[in-house]
């Protein structure tokens, strides 16, 4: 695992009304500030790709659909510079992932319908100093292939 990257596994509670699942508390071990929060939604196939943060960490969940988010350490210092973790999450997998600073991420909707992702970054967004850096999700820099693995 990537030093730094924490998961958290999500636990619905059903009943005959339907569901509750806590995504995030302020006494988790994960938890380490309020930034804000915001809803991404994605349709099947597309891949959202690459960014990362120099100030913030991001939380990541995925409430609908799956999604298959990728984080590449690309930081100088790290002791797993350049390794790759892929997870799946989603409503079949629920789970909350800490993204770390400078930990280059991305992630694609898998199957066949949207996916519904909420975000809880450590920071609030700045327009006129966004914490956003980008790489195409094609770059050469990541060893990282897109498509379906089949085993």
């Amino acid at each position: 695992m990537i030093q730094g990257v924490e998961i958290k596994r999500l636990k619905a509670y059903p009943d005959e009304r339907g569901i509750v699942m806590e995504l995030v508390r302020r006494d988790d071990e994960i938890f380490e500030e309020f930034g804000q929060s915001y809803v991404m939604i994605t349709y099947p196939g597309i891949i959202k790709a690459w960014h990362y943060h120099k100030k913030q960490k991001d939380l990541f969940v995925c409430l609908k659909g799956m999604i298959k988010l990728v984080l590449y350490d690309n930081r100088t210092n790290s002791p797993t510079k350049g390794e790759i973790n892929q997870f799946f999450l989603g409503e079949r997998n629920p789970m909350l992932v800490k993204i770390p600073k400078e930990v280059i991420h991305g992630f694609k909707c898998i199957g066949t319908q949207e996916a519904i992702v909420v975000s809880f970054p450590t920071n609030t967004y700045n327009k006129d100093d966004p914490d956003e850096y980008r790489l195409p999700y094609h770059t050469k820099q990541i060893p990282y292939d897109w498509d379906i693995k089949m085993k």
